[in-house]
């Protein structure tokens, strides 16, 4: 599993503030995100499917394996043998992958459809600068 630790400055997002004192010393996505080391990997985003939950085409994803699925969170499964990301929904027996997008269908799931949950997706790092 890849560590990664940066020496980054904690920064007010509204007014400047002069509270240096609050500085972080040292960000770890392993003590930050990732609960599960053995089970968490990253993934590269394609396509515009999940824009509307944050989700950007170049993002990078974060995804653990040993997390149970339950209605309403982001996958990332696998259908019909094709990787996709897609948000989990569950009606009491009635499954369906719900794109973040209109201009996408939801995928509705049956007992014949060739489909496994591979991951749930626990955090999105996103490029704000890309356009």
């Amino acid at each position: 599993m890849l560590h990664f630790k940066f020496d980054l400055p904690c920064i007010s997002a509204g007014f400047p503030s002069p509270a240096d004192d609050y500085l972080e010393n040292n960000l770890s996505l392993d003590e930050l995100i990732i609960k599960n080391k053995s089970a968490t990997f990253f993934v590269r985003v394609e396509g515009d499917s999940m824009i509307n939950a944050g989700i950007h085409s170049d993002d990078i994803l974060v995804v653990d394996r040993s997390i149970t699925p339950k209605s309403g969170h982001i996958i990332v499964a696998i259908i019909e043998g094709e990787f996709t990301v897609k948000r989990l929904v569950i009606e009491g027996k009635k499954y369906a992958l719900k794109a973040e997008n209109p201009r996408y269908k939801n995928i509705a799931l049956d007992e014949h459809s060739n489909f496994m949950v591979w991951g749930i997706v626990i955090a999105v790092l996103h490029n704000p600068n890309k356009i």
